[in-house]
């Protein structure tokens, strides 16, 4: 198992960081992973160990008190995290994300008042632009800030915020037609606010309210919620980047490495099935001799083992071209394409090997089973990749004729 996913060219530090998580996820997350998960119960004993080991400061520069590490290490880490609980890389997913945006977009007052917090897991980040009535139509969104003198006020509601109950920091993406006449695109009109509340349920700020947890089929642990303003009065200084009208670039940068850490969860989820399945195909006996010395499961794990590594290739390139500074919408669109469709895949495949006691909630696969669907959706649908990958391809190969 270990021949599988190896990544070339890792520092001395970046394969330090890997083994150590590596280690945790053995010894902390997969022996509970299960039990939590049925008893959909949030795992603060393994968040807090993260906290413990650095990681919610693993991308944040080392001037604000982070590791500094590139989205590479990150993506790996989160392979790593997902094998063990995917609801736990969601966790620090939507915290990374609000973290990027502010050290990419955010002013000098907002990255001294926030990375800092984040950085030692004080600040819990969950970004938020979904709602009730649309999913990857971002252009639709109905919520809307006013201004009033020296601040904002946000009505709407908001849907799927992942870490709605426990995050302290939330970036918002919301409509503001101040300085935007009518007539201008819907993309140029949206700005997004870092709106700071309690962590809980209920009203956790006046005119901010976090309904309790929505009950989902899988992707248990972590808390995903609605969000709901009315009158909720923000100061204009937490508009990131001090600037109404950038938020849909500025939520848009941080997707993309959103669908980096969708695709390494893939990749983690996947080799977590293969080495399952693997290690039950010669655990179980038919017909004389364990089912791995049989032709049908072999081929099945030649499959499994192919697009495991394929999936892990895919998401290391488009790590690494985020990292070089080049745009990555291409590379992260086709990893967390192929690497969600390959993880549901390599799932069932293992489902099968474990014949009907994959069915049984006693082992591990049938949380698996549950879990990878979310990745199809997560971070825009396959269509939605298409869509992208499909338009890039047509900037890059414009016929000249």
């Amino acid at each position: 198992m270990a021949r599988l996913a190896q990544t070339a060219g890792l520092t001395d530090i970046q394969q330090e960081i890997l083994s150590t998580v590596r280690d945790f996820v053995d010894k902390e997350i997969i022996p509970v992973a299960t039990e939590l998960e049925h008893r959909d119960e949030y795992p603060q004993q393994i968040v807090d160990g993260l906290k413990e080991l650095g990681l919610f400061g693993l991308m944040i520069p080392e001037e604000y008190g982070g590791l500094g590490e590139s989205l590479l290490t990150y993506a790996l880490c989160v392979e790593e995290i997902a094998r063990g609980w995917m609801s736990v890389s969601g966790i620090i997913n939507t915290h990374f994300i609000v973290a990027y945006m502010l050290k990419q977009h955010g002013t000098q007052e907002q990255k001294d008042h926030f990375l800092p917090r984040m950085a030692a897991g004080d600040i819990r980040g969950a970004f938020s632009m979904s709602e009730p009535a649309l999913g990857s139509d971002v252009s639709a969104i109905s919520s809307k800030a006013v201004k009033d003198g020296e601040e904002y006020v946000l009505n709407g509601q908001k849907m799927w915020l992942t870490n709605g109950g426990t995050s302290s920091l939330v970036a918002v993406l919301v409509k503001s037609d101040e300085g935007h006449p009518e007539g201008t695109a819907p993309h140029k009109s949206m700005t997004t606010f870092l709106v700071e509340k309690e962590p809980g349920f209920g009203e956790v700020r006046p005119g901010l309210t976090i309904p309790g947890k929505i009950d989902k089929m899988g992707y248990k642990g972590v808390d995903t919620t609605e969000l709901i303003m009315d009158g909720l009065r923000i100061p204009a200084d937490r508009v990131l980047g001090g600037v109404t009208g950038r938020g849909f670039y500025q939520m848009m940068d941080g997707v993309e490495v959103g669908r980096v850490n969708v695709a390494a969860r893939g990749c983690g989820v996947a080799q977590r099935a293969f080495e399952l399945g693997v290690q039950y195909a010669q655990q179980r006996h038919t017909f004389g001799k364990a089912i791995a010395q049989h032709q049908a499961i072999q081929f099945k794990l030649a499959e499994m083992a192919t697009k495991v590594e394929a999936a892990h290739a895919m998401m290391v390139n488009a790590a690494r071209k985020k990292d070089s500074g080049e745009r990555n919408d291409l590379e992260a669109g086709m990893a967390k394409y192929l690497a969600s469709e390959y993880c549901k895949e390599v799932v069932e495949d293992a489902f099968r090997i474990h014949g009907g006691y994959g069915f049984s909630k006693e082992y591990e696969i049938e949380r698996l089973y549950r879990e990878a669907p979310m990745l199809l959706i997560g971070e825009g649908t396959a269509e939605i990749q298409k869509m992208i990958i499909g338009r890039r391809l047509l900037e890059e190969y414009r016929f000249q004729g």
